[in-house]
């Protein structure tokens, strides 16, 4: 099924639509299968042969036909097809004259088809309630005259205040101008408890207003609105089938060698030919086919519980393998919320330094960019005309004042550029030192702290606990700021004061593979992409990290890293599990009907009940986030707390 992308948020999702309709085609399909089956066992039971020879080869003939090319389009793709075995056991159910088992055997194929769809829409539904959510209507306030008109998701602008009603979907991303506001954002950050904002806040749509209207002002139009990111990567996520499909292969071509091998044992030593279809009767592989999708959707749909948004199933199976871990540190191992703590005056005066830091900040997109700003504000200083500013990548900001001056702000390397060796300032746990010149002397230093995410020590002990040998530090920050984060959390090997294209190659030299890479920001795009799998924290919005990444987590809690760990191994496991179980008991059924225990009605009836058993038992995957809740046990919790106190 190719990918498809939503042009907007308002439109159903087109994941859900196709699969709607392959559902309903299967059942179409299935429902002819059953019309054949019942009229064959009618005349089967009043002894009509010759009807029932006609009945069963025409419903079989249909079915072949189809299953066939079905099977020719999937090898044309490069994938292996199970379903030759059906199609070889109804071939020979219509050669030894055995018609009933034979339609049973049809029914079985065209049911299971069904049953997968069935469960797979099931395990994810917690996708598609997502998608659904997304807001279809905006109530915009008229700027001259002052009226609220109902305009539709994608006629919103940037600019127009918008009134959201009490209980009401955010339509956009925006401003608050209201002085004050009571939102749900469980639905994008995870966060149970109402979050309260004043006049100027931004918020985020996709959340949900409390009982007090209120206005805003919208910031990005619907299509580019936070709410809007997610739904398309969980689209891409739903629409993905790839792995498996991939878990399947791997038993096809044994399983199949394996069922024809004793089927015609059975035959070559009995001297019977019905040996030969009893045993491929037992022998259809619908456990194989159907356990791994409905294991995967329901690991995909435990994951969007606990916020973790999947673009690929074939991330879940990387996941439950990874062997090394790299993690950036601001607004990912931090909480990204920086406040100015502490000015080191040198040339100029403290406030003179905040001055100069903030006229060039304002031009940085960072994440120390927004509190510097905020500090000079707080503080009510005139900020300097800046004619000319420029963001270089990982090192800061170079701008050039009104008076001819040249301010640079950011890390002690840039700064060195244009000055002599500066003295950097001892840092605390959580500290970061932005360092501000202008022309060739240092102005001053503005000390920031992030302060270190309440579970992160936690989540780094979890991910080792889990067999996760390598876990190292990637981070553009100098060096005392890194040291002193890694060690509080637990991590040991610290690669500080890198840029994207080192980050790249760190995380690409990194054994034991596979290498998983967390990071938050722009900066991080790179080495996510690059990385076996990338996930990025995107709490407060998606990046460009979101897009480059494997898997998003939509919420600001660090702790989901280990909890879709933990989500993958227990899919996969579930999904092996269900597999090796079908396996196990058709092989067992193939050996009892080899020795002529088994007539094929029976044996076809028989199979059936197998298929029941490897759905219910793949359908535990959606239960899965429930025991990532658990992992994160007391055991974990003396690593946290010191994390915190520290």
């Amino acid at each position: 099924m190719p990918t498809q992308t939503i042009a907007s948020p308002t439109r159903e999702a087109p994941s859900s639509t196709s699969r709607a309709v392959e559902f309903l085609r299967r059942r179409k399909f299935m429902i002819f299968v059953i019309i054949g089956l019942t009229a064959g066992l009618v005349l089967w039971a009043t002894g009509q042969t010759t009807a029932l020879a006609v009945t069963a080869y025409l419903v079989l003939g249909i079915v072949i036909v189809v299953t066939a090319i079905d099977m020719v389009r999937d090898l044309m793709r490069g994938h292996w097809g199970l379903d030759i075995l059906a199609v070889i056991a109804m071939i020979a159910t219509l050669a030894v004259q055995e018609y009933v088992a034979g339609l049973i055997i049809a029914l079985m194929l065209t049911g299971g088809e069904a049953l997968e769809d069935l469960a797979a829409r099931r395990a994810s539904r917690e996708l598609d309630q997502l998608m659904s959510r997304a807001p279809a209507f905006a109530q915009r306030i008229h700027p001259s005259t002052g009226e609220v008109e109902s305009i539709t998701i994608d006629e919103v602008q940037v600019g127009d205040e918008l009134l959201v009603r009490s209980s009401e979907i955010l339509p956009a991303d925006g401003e608050l101008l209201s002085e004050h506001a009571t939102i749900d954002e469980s639905s994008v950050t995870g966060e149970p408890i109402p979050v309260s904002y004043g006049a100027g806040d931004h918020v985020l749509s996709g959340t949900v207003n409390g009982t007090a209207s209120f206005t805003m002002r919208a910031q990005k139009m619907a299509a580019d609105s936070n709410y809007a990111s997610i739904v398309r990567l969980v689209e891409r996520a739903v629409e993905s089938h790839a792995p498996m499909v991939r878990l399947a292969d791997r038993y096809a071509v044994p399983f199949t060698v394996v069922a024809l091998l004793i089927a015609g044992f059975a035959w070559f030593l009995s001297g019977d030919p019905v040996r030969f279809a009893e045993v491929l009767v037992v022998a259809t592989p619908c456990p194989l086919l159907i356990a791994a999708p409905v294991a995967f959707m329901g690991g995909m749909s435990s994951a969007a519980r606990l916020n973790v948004i999947i673009k690929d199933g074939g991330v879940l199976e990387m996941l439950a393998r990874v062997r090394s871990a790299a993690f950036d540190k601001t607004g990912t191992l931090t909480q990204g919320k920086a406040d100015v703590v502490d000015i080191h005056p040198a040339s100029r005066s403290s406030s003179e330094t905040l001055q100069l830091a903030a006229a060039a900040e304002q031009y940085s997109v960072h994440v120390f960019a927004d509190p510097i700003v905020a500090a000079a504000r707080a503080q009510q200083l005139e900020l300097p005309d800046v004619t000319n500013a420029d963001e270089v990548a990982t090192n800061g900001v170079l701008a050039h004042l009104a008076g001819g001056a040249v301010v640079r702000v950011g890390k002690p390397a840039f700064i060195e550029e244009a000055t002599v060796s500066i003295d950097r300032p001892e840092l605390r746990a959580g500290e970061t030192a932005v360092y501000v010149s202008v022309g060739d002397e240092l102005a001053g230093t503005i000390i920031l702290s992030d302060p270190i995410r309440p579970h992160a020590a936690g989540t780094i002990s979890r991910l080792r606990g889990a067999g996760v040998a390598e876990i190292v530090m990637v981070t553009g920050d100098v060096v005392p700021t890194a040291e002193s984060v890694a060690q509080t959390v637990g991590i040991q090997t610290v690669h500080a004061e890198t840029t994207p294209q080192t980050k790249v190659e760190i995380v690409q030299a990194i054994r034991p593979r596979p290498v998983l890479m967390v990071g938050d920001g722009i900066n991080d795009a790179p080495v996510l992409a690059a990385a076996d799998i990338g996930i990025a924290m995107a709490g407060r919005g998606a990046t460009v990290a979101s897009e480059s990444a494997a898997a998003v987590i939509t919420s600001n809690d660090i702790a989901r890293v280990a909890d879709v760990a933990y989500v993958s191994r227990r899919t996969v496991h579930i999904a092996l599990q269900s597999i090796w179980m079908g396996i196990i008991i058709s092989v067992g059924l193939m050996l009892v009907a080899a020795f002529g225990y088994l007539p094929a009605v029976a044996g076809a009836l028989l199979q059936e009940v197998v298929d029941l058993v490897a759905i219910v038992s793949a359908l535990r995957a959606l239960r899965a986030h429930k025991g990532a809740e658990r992992d994160r046990a007391p055991r974990h919790e003396p690593a946290q707390a010191d994390a915190a106190a520290a």
